[in-house]
């Protein structure tokens, strides 16, 4: 009986050892099954174009206001707003009854030159007679210059009348505004406003950390809302040569051709200026996780024990479907791209194959 005993004995704890072994590998099994599984790329350095985005503004390269020397009633224009002109264009017609009561000045003025002259001419030959002095003489020579320049004067006053009388254009543009009506008295506004729009001239504003890397003739990619996608070639015309204290930002000019009148005044675009190339990560878009509730960003790092990395990275641009980072992620990393709602900093992870 003893015997049977021990060997009861003996066959229990075998079967016991066997249970338990049998156990711990069921645990690691499912352990190993409740690890998330993930998806990861390997990312590297690559040349990345450091292009500079900034909101523009269009307005025309020359603005001439059209307006009248002296006040006047307007008896004709003959454009309106938004209407192309040429120059030497006749825009606007006003009233001329001014111009005759120039011209009589004028006679007037010339009469009294004749008569100046007649003087001065008498008091030199009584001079020379003896039957004269030479303060008379002096005297009508003052009277005769004066009388020239009343001359002058008339006759300029009479050109300028007759000028104001029709109004032309002074340059090839676009009308872009128009602040009267037949029959209004010119006043303080110009009768109309002629821009040129050939080229247009784009305006930006640069942050002064940036101004470094603008210089005058450089290339600059120009879209704008009307047009989508599309892209216009500009070239840097101007860079202010003062900062504004408030902004800190330098206005720079961009000239862009509009030969065919696309571009408008007053547009809303965007202008891309590359500032040279500069060595960066890139990650796919698909591995950059944003925290809800601030503007961090984060990125699943692998490392080498099977656990990730909650690292903060600092984007730079979006390309296609990939970002540049500024920081956050070494060259040569694995990076989570599939996966990341189930993982927390520091957790093991199952890598799919």
């Amino acid at each position: 009986m003893k015997t049977f005993r021990y060997i009861s004995s003996a066959l229990a704890l075998i079967v016991a050892c066997a249970s338990c072994g049998s156990k711990d590998k069921t645990d690691a099994s499912e352990e190993q099954e409740d690890l998330p599984i993930v998806k990861t790329a390997k990312v590297s350095e690559q040349d990345v174009d450091q292009v500079a985005v900034y909101t523009a503004t269009v307005e025309p390269e020359v603005i001439n206001n059209i307006s009248a020397q002296m006040a006047n009633r307007i008896k004709a224009i003959y454009v309106d707003e938004g209407v192309r002109v040429g120059k030497g264009q006749k825009l606007v017609v006003l009233d001329d009854v001014n111009t005759t009561q120039y011209e009589l000045a004028v006679d007037n003025a010339k009469a009294q030159l004749q008569n100046a002259q007649t003087n001065y001419d008498r008091a030199v030959e009584l001079l020379k007679i003896g039957g004269g002095t030479q303060q008379s003489v002096d005297q009508m020579n003052v009277t005769l210059i004066n009388a020239r320049n009343a001359v002058a004067q008339a006759e300029r006053t009479l050109k300028n009348a007759r000028e104001n009388t029709v109004l032309t254009s002074p340059i090839d543009g676009v009308v872009t505004a128009r602040n009267y009506d037949p029959g209004d008295m010119t006043g303080q506004l110009p009768i109309l406003t002629v821009a040129r729009i050939n080229p247009v001239k784009v305006v930006i504003n640069v942050n002064e950390s940036q101004l470094a890397g603008i210089n005058k003739g450089m290339p600059v990619d120009l879209t704008f809302n009307t047009y989508g996608d599309e892209q216009f070639k500009g070239t840097v015309s101007l860079v202010m040569p003062t900062v504004d204290a408030a902004s800190r930002t330098v206005g720079v000019e961009i000239t862009l051709p509009n030969a065919d009148g696309r571009i408008l005044p007053g547009m809303f675009g965007r202008a891309s200026i590359s500032h040279g190339n500069v060595n960066h990560v890139v990650v796919p878009d698909r591995a950059v996780v944003k925290q809800q509730g601030s503007g961090d960003h984060y990125v699943y790092v692998l490392n080498a024990d099977g656990t990730v990395s909650y690292n903060k990275v600092e984007l730079g641009q979006r390309l296609g479907t990939s970002y540049e980072l500024i920081s956050g992620v070494p060259n040569g990393a694995e990076v989570v791209v599939e996966g990341q709602n189930a993982l927390a900093n520091g957790r093991k992870v199952k890598v799919m194959k």
